[in-house]
């Protein structure tokens, strides 16, 4: 029988996932005001729950603590976007490096799945048809992380993990698809993890993060 500490590490860990889900893909704003006696209402979790949860997000860079004031998502800007942008690249790029060199069959197979996925999304939403944000996301998430999975450093996949899910939420703050651009870099990471071309696998991540924060700053979206 599962123990009252463990049922309540369970549904702090939910109620934490769930937060950081809303926050990452904007249904939580930026800047907006975290109020505990609504979030008890919505994520059903007692106020010293949610307190321990906003100062974990708090720390991890997700929500503001504002001392008495209590707490608030996480303003987005530009600075703030070319910082983590900048630290997602650095790190990719290393575990991409080892995940290529490492990666066997079952994550060559990974690979080709996750891409089949996107690229069929990537796909209607090119010829228009209705397709949820978030959807993209998840398999844009999904086919990167796979990427970097074969990587043999915990640390470094941990570090990772947190700078692509920051910079997620500014892609779905910012909407930031830039059409067959985006799903031609796909296609060609896809390409490299299966020759284990590393060289050119770099410079297409290095195009494909920067050129999305140069279309962010470009369109505005972040005004």
């Amino acid at each position: 029988m599962e123990t009252a500490s463990a049922q309540g590490s369970s549904v702090g860990d939910n109620v934490y996932h769930r937060l950081k889900t809303d926050i990452t893909f904007g249904r939580l704003a930026p800047g907006e005001r975290l109020r505990l006696d609504r979030l008890r209402e919505t994520y059903a979790a007692s106020v010293t729950t949610l307190r321990e949860i906003l100062n974990r997000l708090s720390a991890e860079g997700f929500v503001l603590a504002e001392g008495q004031r209590g707490f608030q998502v996480m303003p987005v800007s530009v600075t703030d976007l070319k910082d983590i942008a900048a630290l997602r690249l650095l790190l990719e790029k290393h575990a991409m490096e080892q995940s290529f060199r490492a990666g066997d069959l079952e994550w060559e197979g990974a690979v080709l799945s996750a891409h089949h996925k996107l690229a069929h999304v990537e796909s209607l939403i090119l010829n228009r048809h209705s397709t949820e944000p978030g959807a993209w996301k998840n398999y844009d998430s999904e086919f990167h992380l796979t990427l970097v999975s074969a990587c043999y450093s915990k640390a470094l996949l941990n570090a990772y993990s947190v700078a692509y899910e920051k910079y997620l939420r500014y892609l779905m703050v910012a909407l930031a698809f830039r059409g067959e651009i985006t799903a031609g870099e796909h296609r060609v990471l896809f390409e490299c993890a299966l020759k284990r071309d590393i060289a050119t696998a770099h410079d297409v991540l290095t195009r494909h993060i920067d050129g999305c924060v140069e279309y962010v700053i470009q369109t505005g979206r972040l005004a």
